[in-house]
């Protein structure tokens, strides 16, 4: 694992956006995982600030959402498709036959789950996943427990996720129960993984990662498994004073 340690916020954007800067000029064609979340919004924002200095052509990249609520219509404001539209796909000038969203409006959500698994298969895999760490260990929605080998999937999500991402809802009663989520044996088909964490409310996810077990109570850990991952996580994140508790 590559391990790059910034001061903050700021500087994890800067950091990662430069991280996915790259990869879109080694492969024009590169599929891109895409994660939503307050950890990422600050990368999109340069991304999109960077891609424009630059003129980098996005033309032939695809991305691949690793999330989506289910219940929510596409133009709700807090859907992930309404988000990426807005701060992502909008600004980069991507067509929308360039993204993969799953549908969580589908009536029959099983089918949806298969039918996005084959799509993300179709497009030939992902190149760069970017992922965002929730301070229970959660990559994706796969909250604590979920099993390694999990496929795109409906998940319930916990109390604690839905009380972080009430923030964004004018009525935390209004947060969805459940959502669909890449499910973690495919986030690490991914060939190279981008992982951010900022914050020490993170801390813990981070110290569970870095002591290098992999426990299904802290679902980032399965990354130690995986060939090619770059971490990067702000100093208050990475507390390495902070014994991760067995």
């Amino acid at each position: 694992m590559n391990i790059l340690t910034v001061k903050n916020g700021k500087e994890l954007s800067d950091v990662a956006s430069s991280h996915i800067l790259k990869a879109v000029k080694d492969k024009p064609d590169l599929v891109l995982g895409i994660a939503t979340g307050g950890t990422p919004s600050g990368t999109y924002q340069q991304l999109v600030e960077k891609v424009q200095l630059h003129s980098v052509d996005l033309s032939n990249i695809k991305t691949v959402n690793l999330d989506e609520y289910v219940g929510l219509a596409r133009n709700h404001e807090e859907s992930y498709w309404h988000y990426l539209h807005e701060h992502l796909y909008g600004p980069l000038g991507l067509s929308p036959d360039q993204a993969l969203i799953p549908n969580g409006l589908n009536e029959n959500l099983e089918k949806e789950c298969v039918r996005y698994e084959k799509a993300i298969e179709k497009v030939g895999g992902v190149d760069l996943q970017i992922l965002g760490v929730g301070r229970n260990g959660h990559i994706g929605f796969n909250e604590p427990g979920t099993p390694l080998d999990s496929k795109t999937h409906v998940v319930e999500l916990t109390d604690s996720t839905r009380q972080a991402n009430a923030r964004f809802f004018d009525d935390p009663s209004e947060v969805p129960t459940r959502a669909i989520t890449v499910g973690i044996s495919t986030i690490m088909k991914s060939r190279s993984i981008l992982l951010l964490a900022s914050g020490k409310e993170k801390s813990d996810a981070v110290s569970a990662l870095l002591s290098g077990k992999i426990d299904p109570q802290w679902p980032v850990t399965v990354l130690n498994q995986h060939p090619d991952v770059t971490l990067v996580v702000t100093e208050d994140a990475k507390a390495e004073e902070h014994e991760h508790a067995e």
